[in-house]
C-alpha cells in the first residue's frame, strides 16, 4: 500500500465491491441445481491443500487467487507470525470472543449481514466454533504446505461469504444503497484488522510485552491471509502506522450504535457466560470486554459494565508474565499443545 490516507470517498468506493471471483463461481453454481450440488460435494470433500490441484475449469481462477501468493510475501515473516500465534494461542482465541467479534459488531452496516442471516443470534456456539476452527487452520505452522489445510479453509470461507452475499441480496430488508455490498471490501478489511492489529492491541491491554518484530510478523501473516481472502492490496496495511490510520478511518466511517449490533453482542456474552460456567460471572465478562474495547465502543454495543478491579487487571498481567517465560522454542510444539488444550475445553463445555 502506497498511500497513508483513507478518505471517506475511498472507503465508500470499497463498500461497493465484494469478491468478484468468488461471486462469479457462486452465481455460476447457484444457477443450476446440479452445479450447486457438485460445488457443495466438492467443498465437503476437500481435506488438505493438495486437494486443490487439478480443479475443474470454472474453479481455477478463484483457486489460483488463493494459492498463488504475491511477490511481496515474506515466508520468514509468515513463519514468525505463526510462531507468535502458537506462543499466545489461548489468549488470542479468548480475544476473538471478548474483543475481535464485538469490535466487528460496532460496524453497524456490516453487522447487518450477520443479523439478517440470524446465525449468530440463533446459533452462537456453532458460529463461534466455525470461526475458531478457521483460525486454528490458518495459524498452523504447516497451514500453507501441501499437507496443511489453510488454503482449503480460506477457499471455504470465501465461498461462504459469496453465498451469504447471494442470499442477502434476496432479503428485502437489505438496502444496498444504504449498507453497501454485503461483506464488501471495507468490511473485509475491518475484519482482517480485528483479527490482527486489534488482537495485538488486546494482548498489550492484557499485559503482554510485544516487540516490533512479533507485531509486524503477525500483521504480515494476516496480510497474506487477507490477500488470499480476496481483500484488495490497498486495504492491507504493511506497517503499524498504516494499520492505525486504516483502523481509525473505518471506525470513523462505520462505527455507530445499532439495535442489531447490541443484539449480536448480547448473544455473544450469553454464550461466553454459558461456556465459562460458574467460574466467571457476567459482570466480569462485560468488565473485561469494556477494558479491551474501550468505553466508547463498549457503550455503542450496549455493554453496561463496571470497571474491573485493579487487582484483577494486575492478576491478568502477572499471568501474562509467567506465560511468556515458560514458552517452548518449538512453534509446532506450542501450537499442538495449545490446540489440544482448546479441544479439551471444547469437549468439557459440550
Amino acid at each position: 500500500m502506497d498511500t497513508f490516507t483513507f478518505s471517506k470517498s475511498f472507503l465508500n468506493e470499497k463498500r461497493n465491491i465484494g469478491d468478484p471471483l468468488a461471486d462469479a463461481l457462486i452465481a455460476y453454481a447457484f444457477a443450476d441445481v446440479e452445479r450447486k450440488k457438485e460445488l457443495f460435494d466438492w467443498m465437503n470433500g476437500l481435506s488438505t491443500n493438495q486437494d486443490l490441484q487439478n480443479v475443474s475449469p470454472e474453479k481455477q481462477t478463484l483457486v489460483a487467487s488463493i494459492v498463488s501468493l504475491p511477490n511481496w510475501v515474506d515466508e520468514k515473516q509468515m513463519k514468525q507470525g505463526a510462531a507468535f500465534f502458537g506462543n499466545h494461542a489461548a489468549e488470542i482465541m479468548n480475544l476473538l470472543g471478548l474483543l475481535s467479534l464485538p469490535y466487528c459488531y460496532t460496524a453497524a452496516n456490516g453487522a447487518m449481514v450477520l443479523y439478517l442471516s440470524a446465525r449468530m443470534r440463533n446459533d452462537a456456539p456453532k458460529r463461534l466454533k466455525e470461526t475458531a476452527d478457521f483460525v486454528w487452520a490458518i495459524m498452523s505452522p504447516v497451514a500453507f504446505t501441501k499437507q496443511g489445510n489453510g488454503f482449503v479453509a480460506l477457499l471455504k470461507v470465501r465461498l461462504m461469504h459469496a453465498a451469504v452475499r447471494h442470499y442477502t441480496y434476496l432479503n428485502t430488508a437489505w438496502k444496498t444503497g444504504e449498507y453497501g455490498v454485503p461483506i464488501n471490501q471495507e468490511d473485509m478489511a475491518g475484519t482482517n484488522l480485528s483479527f490482527s492489529f486489534i488482537v495485538i492491541k488486546g494482548l498489550r491491554k492484557l499485559g503482554y510485552i510485544l516487540n516490533q518484530k512479533e507485531k509486524l510478523s503477525f500483521m504480515h501473516l494476516w496480510n497474506v491471509i487477507g490477500n488470499s481472502m480476496g481483500v484488495e492490496q490497498a486495504l492491507l496495511p504493511n506497517d503499524l502506522k498504516q494499520a492505525v490510520l486504516l483502523e481509525s478511518a473505518i471506525k470513523s466511517d462505520q462505527f455507530k450504535p445499532s439495535t442489531h449490533g447490541k443484539e449480536l453482542t448480547a448473544s455473544l456474552i450469553e454464550h461466553i457466560k454459558k461456556t465459562a460456567g460458574p467460574k466467571i460471572d457476567t459482570a466480569e465478562i462485560t468488565g473485561l470486554m469494556n477494558h479491551l474495547l474501550g468505553d466508547e465502543v463498549a457503550q455503542m454495543l450496549g455493554i453496561n459494565a463496571i470497571k474491573l478491579a485493579d487487582y484483577k487487571l494486575s492478576l491478568l498481567k502477572v499471568n501474562s508474565f509467567f506465560k511468556e517465560i515458560s514458552l517452548n522454542d518449538d512453534p509446532m510444539f506450542n501450537y499442538n499443545a495449545a490446540f489440544r488444550a482448546y479441544q479439551k475445553q471444547i469437549s468439557i463445555t459440550n
